[in-house]
């Protein structure tokens, strides 16, 4: 039970903060009405039974599915470079570890320059942005991979990509999937800001066009619905990779 009740403390707390704050702010900042629980939750009552918000959804979540598929394309097969060849990953760790301190979003002029505006610059944000915590896991795993796997397919003349489709791959699939699951993190993160970068529609546009109409309430909304949409994509990944971890053995040769 206390599972639950306490799940459940905590967002009351939060309402109640959330509800003196606004209260303080009132006398200073009338505006801030706006902002309070009751009107944010009768707006996202509206939002969620209109068409309009969903198509905004829609366009996101097709936009964080390509993102993650460029991000996996180009992640995963740089991971498992660096951790099966020692000059590669001594000649490239320093220029990653530089590129991916540096924030997706600084990119935006850049690719708005090469890319145009659309989808294209944000598909790049996004895959830029994703593409770390995949290369890294990828990576982490080839080096927790038992060197007698590797001895044993090479006395069995495996070739090179014999070895990594049949014995690398699958056993990496576990931090693959951790990965997956920072990077859907950090592309939901991303995506809202990146969405602001001449498109007509997600997220991060709704949360413009709010703004210009003033309708703080909605905007409010918008961003409840951000976290509830981004809370059960990260679910979502974290039930994927449970049910790996409990249905696949530790052998990827068996």
């Amino acid at each position: 039970m206390g599972r639950f009740l306490w799940p459940v403390a905590g967002f009351a707390i939060a309402l109640l903060l959330w509800s003196w704050g606004v209260k303080g702010l009132e006398e200073t900042t009338p505006i801030a009405t706006m902002f309070a629980p009751v009107e944010t939750f009768k707006a996202l009552h509206v939002m969620v039974l209109g068409p309009d918000i969903w198509l905004h959804v829609v366009t996101s979540l097709k936009r964080v599915a390509v993102g993650l598929g460029f991000a996996i394309l180009f992640g995963v097969p740089l991971g498992i470079l660096v951790g099966m060849s020692k000059a590669f990953s001594q000649a490239s760790t320093p220029l990653f570890q530089l590129l991916r301190m540096v924030s997706p979003l600084s990119w935006m002029p850049l690719a708005v320059m090469v890319l145009g505006v659309g989808d294209a610059p944000v598909y790049f944000l996004l895959a830029f942005a994703a593409v770390w915590p995949l290369m890294l896991s990828t990576a982490a795993g080839v080096a927790q991979l038992d060197p007698n796997w590797m001895l044993l397919a090479r006395s069995l003349s495996a070739t090179k990509w014999e070895v990594i489709w049949r014995l690398v791959l699958p056993g990496i699939t576990a931090q693959i999937l951790t990965g997956v699951r920072l990077a859907i993190g950090i592309i939901w993160i991303v995506l809202v800001p990146a969405e602001m970068l001449g498109v007509s529609a997600g997220l991060g546009y709704f949360i413009l066009d709010t703004r210009d109409r003033l309708a703080y309430s909605e905007l409010t909304a918008a961003i409840i619905l951000i976290g509830l949409l981004g809370y059960a994509l990260d679910y979502a990944a974290r039930f994927v990779h449970a049910r790996w971890l409990h249905s696949v053995p530790s052998d990827p040769l068996r």
